[in-house]
């Protein structure tokens, strides 16, 4: 039993009259074309789209920060300068802009790494490609929602048994088109978009990470600069030392138990050279690996000696929420969700029936000139339906799989929120804490100073003991190599609190 011809059908047929090609009027059974019809119809039943909860405060725990002094201690060497500025106001201050973060430190060559870096990096490089990538997927799933269409042609020629030699010519167009009644295209689709915001935000993550890393090696650099500065320093006091401890050993006035301790102490001191020399030029390579270039390419450029760059003082935070929407890896986190809620959309629709449509348009012919005979036109119009009856609960399962997957990414989106919000607290903190101690040290720095230099004067009348000098120099060197240590140390506190803030992309 047959009927007439579908309403897709006969408009199909109208259209290719008009173009004097005669087609043949489908027949499907009548069952089929109540599917078709109860299908157009057809919903699948809505899923919650929404975020998990997660316990974002609605404000950080440290809110102020205090002040460095304006000034490195008396003796505290070169590169051992001031803290950074104020901390975070309180207040309604809008939020400071961190896009281009390291500019606030004021260093035109850690800017101009930074800018290197972002350009050439090979990471960079390779999350730029895998945007593109994604781009291209996401087309590649827009084009099955469209109907595909593709041209043949043919020439054969063949001689039967005890027959005379025939040629054939064939040349055609064939068109399908699968309709998308359930979603379960447009669920890719969606997923594939999806797809590619993340892997956008995998780039601005990257961005953020890498202008971060920079940052803290060239901050390395300058910190290691300073305390070779300052072990170089120290060492000629203690050289000096050494050689009025012979000149009195020499004059009788101290024994050679004092020379030898002398002695000790300057080379303990020249000990600590080498090692800073490999940890500048270990700074030095990984500054240049990181611009994209050979670990030796940045040596002669980083060379000189500057001091630890400071940031400005007058940054004011954001409040937790608007922090974690800056955040390219909390976005990314969301884009997952969104692309594997799409995923359980898909692997749902793929359990309801699928229709196609297809046809094709062809000549045919026993010579080459008769392809333009309209006799040669030979059509085909079809429409299928495939029903899944029985697959061992093989497409439940698979839904199954896409609601775990989509269960794995809420959890990793929760995970992501509380450590972004770890990070920034830990940053606030440690940055808190290492200006306290930095004016402490400061002051420790200043009195060790003027503690040697009263030493070895009342050493050379003769009116202290050679130990008390020894301890002082000691003391002085270590109180400098903190002070600059914690210079630094508070530099690369503002890089993480950055870093944690989502500054570092646009």
């Amino acid at each position: 039993m047959t009927t007439e011809p579908t309403p897709v059908a006969a408009r199909l047929a109208r259209r290719q009259s008009a173009a004097a090609v005669r087609l043949r009027p489908i027949r499907v059974p009548a069952a089929a074309l109540l599917v078709i019809a109860l299908a157009g119809c057809a919903a699948l039943p809505a899923r919650d789209a929404g975020l998990p909860d997660t316990p974002t405060p609605s404000a950080w725990s440290t809110t102020t920060l205090p002040a460095a002094s304006a000034g490195a201690g008396a003796g505290a060497g070169a590169g051992a300068g001031a803290g950074a500025g104020a901390g975070a106001p309180s207040g309604p201050t809008a939020p400071t802009a961190l896009a281009d973060w390291w500019r606030r430190f004021d260093d035109p060559q850690l800017t101009g790494l930074v800018a290197q870096a972002l350009e050439a990096n090979p990471g960079l490089r390779g999350a730029r490609a895998a945007l593109a990538q994604a781009r291209a997927l996401r087309d590649i799933q827009a084009a099955d929602l469209l109907p595909n269409v593709s041209a043949s042609g043919s020439a054969q020629r063949a001689r039967p048994a005890g027959g005379n030699t025939a040629n054939r010519f064939q040349a055609g167009l064939d068109a399908g088109w699968e309709l998308d009644v359930f979603g379960g295209q447009r669920s890719a689709v969606r997923a594939a978009e999806a797809d590619v915001r993340a892997a956008q935000e995998s780039l601005a993550d990257t961005q953020v990470s890498l202008a971060a890393e920079v940052a803290l090696a060239y901050l390395d650099l300058r910190s290691q600069q300073a305390r070779l500065e300052i072990a170089r320093r120290n060492l000629a006091t203690q050289t000096e030392t050494l050689q009025l401890a012979r000149w009195r050993v020499q004059a009788g006035l101290a024994t050679s138990v004092e020379l030898e301790q002398a002695r000790a102490a300057s080379e303990q001191t020249a000990a600590q050279i080498p090692v800073l020399e490999s940890a500048i030029a270990q700074a030095q390579h990984a500054l240049a690996v990181l611009t994209g270039r050979a670990p030796s390419a940045l040596q002669a450029a980083l060379e000189p000696v500057q001091p630890v760059p400071q940031p400005a003082g007058d940054l004011a935070l954001a409040i937790p929420a608007e922090t974690l929407r800056q955040r390219p890896d909390v976005r990314r986190a969301e884009q997952q969700v969104s692309a594997a809620l799409a995923r359980v959309s898909q692997a749902d629709a793929a359990r309801y029936p699928s229709f196609r449509l297809g046809g094709s348009l062809g000549l045919s012919a026993l010579t080459l000139g008769g392809l333009g005979s309209g006799a040669a036109v030979f059509n085909s119009l079809l429409g299928s339906v495939s029903v899944p009856l029985f697959d061992g609960g093989a497409a439940r399962a698979q839904v199954r799989v896409q609601e775990a997957g989509l269960e794995q990414a809420r959890v990793n989106y929760e995970s992501v929120v509380l450590a972004a919000l770890k990070e920034v607290e830990d940053a606030l903190v440690a940055l808190r804490n290492d200006r306290a101690q930095l004016e402490r040290l400061q002051n420790a720095a200043e009195a060790a100073a003027n503690a040697a230099l009263l030493a070895q004067q009342r050493y050379a009348s003769g009116l202290i003991d050679f130990q008390v000098v020894l301890e002082t120099q000691r003391t002085l060197l270590n109180t400098q190599d903190s002070v600059a240590n914690t210079v630094a140390k508070v530099s690369a506190d503002h890089v993480r609190l950055y870093k944690a803030l989502g500054g570092g992309w646009e």
